[in-house]
């Protein structure tokens, strides 16, 4: 199943933004998957951080896809924006809109993969009947609003039920995780289940960007192996190209 390709995802919240073009050549080089790029509104989360300008020009910088994460009040408003300016898939909280059904059809209908996000006190229970709309589930192992923060350990367990879920229903989305995972948590979060690794400061702060994201990339396909029962697949460090793009409305 495509879902159980291992992702590494640096965050660019991490990166020095005096340097961006630099520092995204660098893990794109080094082997990363996807970019993930935050958006915090101030409002939903208490930080305000990027949005559509800087998401065009990081566009022209990379042929990876970019992972939007929209941490912000009434995202609807701004799905069309967000994938007309880069995005391959954009993620919506839970906790950020009562139509979520309508707004994961939202994202489809303007070219991108669908995906929904969980907070630490959000219970795996209050995805159950969008499962089948998602291309992703992103669980927060850390409060939205902030870089550098302490990984939560509940997040290993609903990692665990979204896996159990994908399994018994026949599932193909991703399980991503973002926030504070370093190498001992990627293991665990790997035997879980967890396809998608989002870490910002232990790869953009590293001194070789490129050996973090291969060391983390190791330990979860030794770790995802050796639960599924299979031999560990061996690593190389590649550059991904930029996936087709579905046809949006109005290209």
């Amino acid at each position: 199943m495509a879902y159980e390709r291992i992702e590494i995802a640096p965050s660019v919240l991490a990166a020095d933004f005096a340097r961006l073009g630099e520092e995204i050549l660098a893990v794109e080089t080094g082997g990363a998957d996807l970019i993930h790029f935050d958006v915090m509104d101030g409002h939903f989360v208490p930080n305000l951080t990027i949005g559509i300008p800087v998401l065009e020009s990081l566009r022209k910088a990379t042929r990876l896809p970019i992972d939007v994460h929209l941490m912000i009040e009434n995202p609807e408003m701004y799905i069309d924006a967000f994938v007309r300016a880069g995005g391959n898939r954009v993620l919506v909280h839970q906790e950020a809109t009562v139509h979520l059904d309508r707004a994961l059809a939202m994202i489809r209908e303007a070219g991108a993969e669908a995906g929904a996000v969980i907070n630490p006190a959000t219970p795996v229970a209050m995805l159950t009947d969008v499962l089948d709309k998602l291309d992703t589930v992103l669980v927060m192992s850390v409060n939205p609003g902030f870089g550098g923060q302490k990984f939560i350990p509940r997040a290993t367990q609903k990692v665990h039920e979204l896996s159990e879920l994908r399994e018994k229903r026949g599932g193909k989305f991703r399980i991503a995780v973002d926030g504070g995972i370093e190498l001992e948590h990627a293991a665990e979060l790997a035997r879980a289940g967890a396809n998608t690794f989002i870490a910002g400061t232990s790869i953009f702060r590293s001194p070789d960007p490129a050996e973090a994201i291969r060391r983390m990339r190791s330990v979860a396909l030794e770790a995802a192996s050796l639960a599924q029962g299979k031999r560990p697949a061996r690593t190389v460090a590649r550059v991904s190209a930029m996936p087709s793009r579905r046809s949006r409305k109005g290209a």
